[in-house]
């Protein structure tokens, strides 16, 4: 089965809000001819196109076929989708390549946050019988999370500003006196809401060395779910992502771009993928410094490529996450392909 590579990555400017339309469509033509120019490759070179959004979040219904407009109507494509992060996506169009169906995949997510309440649009993904009629927000879940590790001593508020401190770029002096936005979470606890969208093309080993100087092999990909049931795991620790690390290994990485739109969730993920502390985590800041949904998880795959495209990391790990209180976990690993 061939290797499959990542060779272009591009992503929208993070902001707070756009005035475009709920289809990502303006945001994803320009980074569409990023990666085209990364590459040389035009459109008609895409043998399968996949994306990853939601209709809930875009407020219509299928919304992702208007973000096609995007692509443009000729000549015609092989695409798919998925109804959540791109990451998501990018392993259904590596199994495309895996499978030898194609030999170059362009994936791509977008999210408009700000057309809704965000906090509450990620309680229709909880149980639609006994808790989402409650409207628990995705901050208020959060929280509960960060109190758990708080009360067991897993980690401190300190540690938390910390994460959050290196994440944004700021100085923690400070951070501990702002106010809580859900007990015990503060406002640079929390992901911003964000506007944006990610692609990234992917090729067989084969045809990438023609199309990157220096591609990002995937050496391994897994994601794996926990139950949506809250009460019946410990939130404390993320098992899927840790059933998912194992399963592909994860030593000897020199970077990690990690999923987490909340800082305590950096150290659960820190801890599930056994991460050292040589390991660099989230030199582009993470999802602390910009969460754009459904496309943020895809950025991660894209930022550690990043490191191996610029010849600053050998190996490195790349995770998206799904679901309130990191229930679903994807993991991917990359090394250079010299």
């Amino acid at each position: 089965m061939p290797e499959v590579a990542v060779v272009g990555f591009a992503e929208a400017p993070h902001v707070r809000r756009t005035e475009g339309t709920t289809n990502g469509v303006e945001m994803l033509v320009p980074i569409f001819a990023e990666v085209y120019a990364q590459t040389g490759l035009s459109k008609k070179d895409i043998g399968f196109w996949c994306s990853g959004s939601s209709d809930y979040l875009a407020g219509r219904a299928f919304s992702f076929i208007s973000a096609i407009d995007a692509i443009g109507a000729f000549p015609p494509i092989h695409e798919s989708h998925v109804e959540m992060d791109a990451a998501w996506a990018l392993y259904e169009a590596w199994l495309k390549i895996r499978m030898g169906e194609v030999d170059t995949a362009l994936v791509y997510g977008f999210g408009k946050s700000s057309a809704g309440q965000l906090r509450r649009v990620l309680s229709l993904q909880l149980d639609p019988y006994t808790v989402a009629p409650l409207w628990p927000d995705s901050i208020s879940i959060a929280g509960i999370q960060a109190r758990m590790g708080l009360d067991t001593g897993l980690w401190s508020e300190k540690d938390l500003a910390e994460v959050a401190a290196r994440s944004r770029g700021v100085d923690i002096t400070g951070l501990l006196d702002a106010p809580y936005v859900a007990d015990p979470l503060r406002a640079h606890d929390i992901a911003p809401i964000t506007d944006g969208a990610a692609v990234i093309i992917l090729a067989s080993a084969e045809k990438a060395k023609d199309l990157a100087e220096r591609p990002a092999l995937i050496t391994g990909i897994e994601h794996r779910v926990d139950t949506p049931v809250l009460g019946a795991r410990d939130l404390t620790r993320a098992p899927s992502a840790e059933a998912a690390a194992k399963a592909i290994g994860v030593s000897g990485v020199e970077v990690a771009e990690l999923h987490a739109p909340f800082s305590h969730q950096e150290l659960i993920l820190r801890a599930a993928l056994g991460l050292k502390d040589d390991v660099r985590v989230n030199p582009s800041g993470g999802a602390l410094a910009g969460n754009p949904m459904f496309a943020a998880g895809l950025a991660r795959i894209g930022q550690a490529a990043k490191e191996i495209f610029a010849g600053r990391a050998g190996k490195v790990l790349a995770h998206a996450t799904s679901g309130p209180a990191l229930q679903q976990n994807l993991v991917a690993v990359m090394e250079g392909l010299d």
